[in-house]
């Protein structure tokens, strides 16, 4: 008998659900919002009352396009956190209820190890390899900076983070501070792409082991760009594509440098990233290129799979399945969860 899996994610501000059968992707609708695009960042309270208007034709939809009736569910998987406190308990309570009325389990999932997990998503008449445990996997995003070591789909251990700003965050603060609008990352990259990454030099930083910071980068930039414009009032607009070429650089180089030497501390040669910064253009190349010149099998999510989506938390809720877990109907949403 099949196990069928719905997800639902609602961790900020997509609002997405997903079916998995035995592993396969059936279906995955995202419904994003619009609406923080003119504050520049997310809205929690905007951000949380979407989710309750999105949330039932979102999961009408998920089902429709993987011809499953909600009768055929095995179970639901949902993100549990961290996130926005408001936008998971939406999430969280329809997966509460729709459990209850099917008289289905539910499985509560950490949303970082839907990020880890994605490159497991497997999809009808697509081949595709997968990482072998234990491997190294990067996590970037807006709110994380983790060098993960993958024992198996549900053993994880850290070793190295960041100690203040993620990653994610100083792309976007770059783009803020250049008005250049939001989300940053992708702005930044494709700016830097028509841009000379050897243009300019920022400061990095000297932290002891595998841990990352991030904040002195972003002063950085901020004092080059007060001090420049200071002298010519024209740089930033005249100089915007290799000062973005010039700061991504400087990021990925800070990420690739602690990940080659959690390789090196290892000796595990299967690579991977995640996260909503694993989209970077400039990341995955770097990846692909440091795998070939140090041997290692490297692993790039899909572009689909590398934001928020229902996907990987239904993949990460059907391993989680598979090894007995449920989660009782009293459990609820938290903002921050201390590890994996």
């Amino acid at each position: 008998m099949s196990d069928i899996i719905l997800g639902i994610e609602s961790s900020c501000d997509d609002t997405s659900a997903a079916v998995i059968r035995d592993g396969y992707l059936l279906s995955n609708v995202i419904a994003s919002q619009e609406v923080h695009r003119s504050f520049g960042g997310v809205v929690p309270e905007l951000a949380s009352r979407a989710h309750e208007q999105n949330i039932v034709p979102v999961v009408s939809e998920a089902l429709s396009r993987a011809g499953i009736k909600p009768s055929e569910l095995t179970a639901i998987a949902f993100t549990r956190g961290p996130g926005l406190l408001g936008s998971l308990l939406v999430g969280t309570s329809f997966a509460k209820a729709m459990g209850l009325a099917l008289d289905i389990p539910i499985v509560m999932v950490n949303h970082l190890q839907g990020h880890i997990l994605a490159n497991f998503i497997r999809q009808e008449g697509k081949a595709v390899e997968e990482p072998a445990f234990p491997y190294l996997c990067l996590l970037v995003s807006g709110g994380n900076s983790q060098i993960v070591k993958v024992v198996s789909p549900l053993e994880f251990e850290i070793l190295g983070q960041t100690i203040d700003d993620a990653v994610g965050e100083a792309f976007d603060k770059c783009s803020k501070m250049m008005g250049l609008g939001y989300p940053g990352g992708p702005i930044i990259d494709k700016l830097a792409k028509q841009g000379d990454p050897y243009k300019f030099k920022f400061a990095k930083p000297h932290i002891p082991g595998l841990d990352y910071s991030f904040s002195g980068i972003k002063t950085s930039l901020l004092y080059f760009v007060r001090d420049r414009m200071a002298e010519d009032p024209q740089f930033m607009e005249n100089n915007k594509e290799d000062i973005c070429a010039s700061f991504q650089k400087a990021l990925i180089d800070i990420l690739m440098d602690k990940l080659i030497k959690a390789a090196r501390q290892t000796g595990i040669k299967d690579v991977t990233i995640g996260g909503g910064v694993s989209a970077n253009s400039g990341l995955r190349e770097r990846l692909v290129a440091e795998g070939r010149k140090r041997g290692w099998r490297t692993f790039l999510p899909e572009f689909k799979f590398t934001t928020d989506n229902a996907a990987m938390i239904a993949i990460a809720g059907y391993y989680h399945y598979l090894a007995g877990e449920r989660t009782p109907l009293d459990v609820a949403p938290v903002s921050r969860i201390a590890d994996f």
